[in-house]
């Protein structure tokens, strides 16, 4: 049986760790690495998309990580449960035609007994940014530890 941990049940240094190892996956972008997060069933709702398995999951990333260019995100804790993490994000990217968003959610993640994300339902709404307006400078790829979260960016 594969883990992921932190395992449930999670502390608060543990949910904290758990949201940072889900940001770095993402700011990855390597879609079929971060499906390994996910359980075989696992079940999402992104936006409008339904997601019902993994491997739906890992098509959903490789086409969002196509269109949503230098993305770029950050994840904060907002709450935890025994199995369930809350979190709020924002993600920086532009489109082919250049144009940057900053786009700001909150999710709700549930994992089964061996870490692997079994529930994700995110909701998310895009704001129009000029490029001069952006906040993560980062190369591509992990937010440096010494990079503001959230709260800090007053975001």
């Amino acid at each position: 049986m594969t883990t992921r941990p932190p395992l449930p049940p999670f502390t608060q240094d543990s949910a904290i760790q758990k949201v940072r190892l889900a940001e770095d996956g993402w700011n990855s972008r390597d879609a079929a690495k971060v499906a390994l997060a996910y359980t075989t069933d696992t079940q999402w709702r992104n936006r409008s998309t339904f997601v019902t398995n993994r491997d739906e999951a890992q098509a959903f990333l490789a086409k969002k990580w196509e269109s949503e260019l230098e993305y770029r995100l950050i994840k904060e804790l907002w709450l935890h449960g025994e199995n369930r993490i809350a979190v709020r994000y924002a993600y920086e990217w532009h489109n082919t035609a250049g144009d940057w968003y900053r786009s700001y959610g909150n999710e709700n993640w549930e994992f089964d007994d061996s870490g692997l994300m079994r529930y994700r339902y995110a909701s998310i709404n895009d704001l129009a940014i000029a490029e001069a307006d952006r906040q993560y400078h980062w190369p591509l790829g992990r937010r440096p530890d010494n990079h503001p979260g959230l709260s800090e960016l007053g975001l």
